[in-house]
């Protein structure tokens, strides 16, 4: 069980380095990364290149629903990493979520006061609720499929 907390611990590090270094990008290098994103995707999907056009047009449609998706999924990623941790020490209970929660909304407040300090970002409120809904949700899931789990165990 030691390790596994361990192993764990070094994940929620590793992932809110990956958060981390996401805020440390400067305006124009985010910007890029979305951007990025947004052409390859379409790309793949057309399984073609897109001409100038075809990216300015769906970079104005993509990118507002593409970074605020970001944002969901790596708190997404950091709830489930955040509640399999916590429940190593309690068991899980609403608690659990309560707690799973908590610890990611501070983290994803941290996370837009580090935004201030690059150059061109801001910090919003709306990020960091987005980023809390991620990291709720996925608690939600994690908590819902423990107990499907467990109910599924017990009739075996």
């Amino acid at each position: 069980m030691r390790l596994k907390k361990i192993i764990l611990f070094i994940l929620i590090l590793i992932w809110m380095c990956i958060i981390f270094n996401f805020s440390a990008q400067d305006s124009n290098e985010s910007l890029n990364t979305s951007n990025e994103v947004i052409i390859k995707t379409a790309e793949v999907i057309k399984k073609e290149k897109l001409t100038e056009p075809e990216k300015k047009s769906l970079i104005k449609k993509f990118i507002v629903p593409v970074r605020k998706s970001a944002h969901f999924f790596l708190y997404f990623v950091l709830g489930i990493l955040v509640f399999l941790f916590v429940s190593e020490y309690i068991r899980i209970q609403k608690k659990t979520i309560l707690l799973t929660v908590i610890a990611c909304f501070i983290y994803a407040c941290t996370d837009e006061i580090h935004q201030l300090f690059s150059d061109g970002r801001t910090a919003r409120i709306l990020d960091v609720i987005i980023d809390t809904s991620g990291a709720f949700i996925s608690s939600i899931i994690c908590y819902f499929t423990y107990y499907i789990y467990k109910r599924i165990k017990k009739t075996n």
